[in-house]
């Protein structure tokens, strides 16, 4: 069975993985500039492993400038074909096509020392991630994260756009961008020390806050109680409450209704998904409880962002 996590480990590398035949490659390798590679593969083996991220920070002290951040994901779910000249297709195999694939694609991004400087230029290090982007800290890392919908969102787009030439280069360009900001986004500043919450200085305690938090991105049209949610991380209700809130910064609740509402946003302007259908596959009982829920979050009915 194919593992999300060997796909990661060599994901930037010119190595095909055992179990995966490759349909689509695409690289931009411009030195200083942006680096991407994506690859589009056919699973012949059964696939396991929900859409993962994993950032990796490569440290040289001896020699800064050649430190650089590394961005990997694998996403699944997509579907690719490579026949160009079906004609009202149907989606059903034909003497020349077997119809559409069920994809596995993988992203890899380099951000070189260089690249990155111009944006911490002038600007006061006070903080982990600002840490990491004027590769200030220390030790070499590699943090996994799940994929939350914003970043899922920019890399279907990648893999799905109709641009060319210049205007190709330009939206690339601000995808990648934009696929930088979310992943620093879940660079953490935790403190070894002096949490206010004491189990947290227990690294265990600190698992099972980010295993809650995989749990409510999982749960995203599945809606789970806080109650439910402490007993799958074993962790008592007021603990995981305020160890939440002190990692993250946000209560559960508060969290868990953004990434619904991303979610929702995501599939009125990518997915072109009707307002009826996305509250049932948010679960909320009514359109009126997910028209008011969604107006809070952005301001607007979703029938206005439509026009």
């Amino acid at each position: 069975m194919v593992q999300v996590m060997d796909i990661l480990k060599v994901a930037n590398q010119n190595v095909l993985e055992p179990g995966m035949s490759l349909i689509y490659s695409q690289e931009q390798q411009v030195p200083g500039s942006i680096e991407y590679q994506l690859k589009r593969y056919y699973a012949l083996q059964p696939w396991s492993g929900s859409d993962t991220g994993m950032l990796i920070y490569h440290y040289d002290a001896k020699k800064p400038l050649n430190s650089y951040l590394e961005l990997r994901f694998c996403i699944s779910g997509n579907r690719f074909c490579e026949e160009k000249s079906c004609a009202q297709c149907e989606h059903l195999p034909t003497n020349n096509c077997f119809g559409k694939h069920e994809t596995v694609d993988t992203f890899t991004f380099h951000f070189t020392a260089t690249f990155l400087r111009p944006y911490v230029q002038n600007v006061k290090v006070s903080n982990y991630k600002d840490d990491v982007l004027a590769f200030k800290h220390p030790n070499a890392f590699t943090k996994v994260f799940p994929l939350c919908n914003r970043k899922r969102g920019v890399l279907d787009t990648l893999l799905n756009h109709s641009y060319t030439g210049a205007l190709e280069n330009i939206f690339i360009n601000a995808k990648v961008h934009e696929i930088l900001l979310y992943s620093l986004a879940c660079l953490v500043d935790e403190k070894e020390e002096g949490f206010t919450c004491k189990f947290l200085a227990d690294p265990a305690g600190r698992e099972r806050i980010y295993e809650a938090r995989e749990i409510l991105l999982q749960h995203i049209g599945d809606p789970i109680t806080i109650k439910e949610l402490s007993r799958k991380v074993a962790m008592n209700e007021c603990y995981l409450k305020k160890g939440f809130k002190e990692i993250f910064g946000t209560t559960i609740f508060d969290f868990y209704q953004q990434q619904r509402m991303e979610h929702a946003k995501y599939l009125l302007y990518e997915k072109g998904l009707s307002v009826t259908d996305i509250s049932a596959l948010l679960g909320y009982s009514s359109i009126s409880h997910f028209s008011a829920a969604f107006k809070k979050h952005t301001g607007l009915k979703p029938c206005e962002l439509l026009k």
